[in-house]
């Protein structure tokens, strides 16, 4: 196995030939150009604490199928008692800075990130999903978006179930506007609970190229 060492060409290596914990490649750049080309084929980056990019693309994928999701019984019981309102796209910004802000100490949202993502965002590729209480924002999660699939990049709640209910809203609207896939990137107990399962990579690769 071989990590590969990225220039200023825009490719990427066969995701193949990773290593077997999914590291592809390291160095390259965060351009719109190269972050498309790398969600296309089920690569995403994840900076490390000297700010060197790396690279990753597990052939065995963590995925939630929107009409797959899992409702808890006592989440249903929340969802028709709560107050609490779902946008999209209403407050990208925020909601990345409170995903890195609630990982103080062990994020990857460094600010590079947060600018390649926001500029994303603005090019109509990135997507957040606000859990709000009147006008406070309390949970919500951020990714890319790209044809019927959805990789999510990370979530937060700052009061119980938010980001649930950030998740829940996703593929609620996913499976009624034709989205097919949702790509969690890793496996957490919280998004295994809801529905999340492993498939194989060839299988993952044309369910993203349909």
């Amino acid at each position: 196995m071989a990590v590969y060492q990225l220039n200023e060409e825009c490719s990427f290596p066969d995701p193949h030939y990773g290593e077997p914990d999914g590291l592809l490649a390291v160095g390259g750049d965060l351009t719109i150009d190269r972050l498309i080309l790398a969600y296309s084929n089920g690569i995403f980056p994840w900076p490390n604490e000297e700010d060197m990019l790396m690279w990753f693309c597990p052939l065995k994928r963590f995925v939630i199928f929107p009409n797959e999701i899992h409702i808890s019984h006592s989440m249903r019981t929340f969802l028709n008692k709560t107050s609490y309102k779902i946008s999209f796209n209403r407050a990208f910004e925020e909601v990345i800075y409170n995903c890195s802000e609630m990982r103080k100490g062990e994020t990857w949202i460094f600010d590079n990130i947060k600018s390649a993502y926001i500029e994303l965002h603005n090019q109509g590729f990135a997507v957040s999903v606000e859990v709000w209480d009147d006008e406070q924002l309390v949970g919500g999660l951020y990714g890319v978006n790209l044809g019927k699939s959805f990789f999510g990049e990370s979530m937060f709640s700052k009061v119980p179930n938010a980001s649930k209910l950030a998740l829940i809203g996703l593929a609620e609207f996913m499976e009624e506007n034709g989205g097919i896939i949702i790509d969690c990137q890793m496996e957490t107990p919280h998004l295994k609970s809801m529905g999340g399962r492993y498939i194989d990579y060839d299988e993952y690769i044309s369910l993203i190229r349909e």
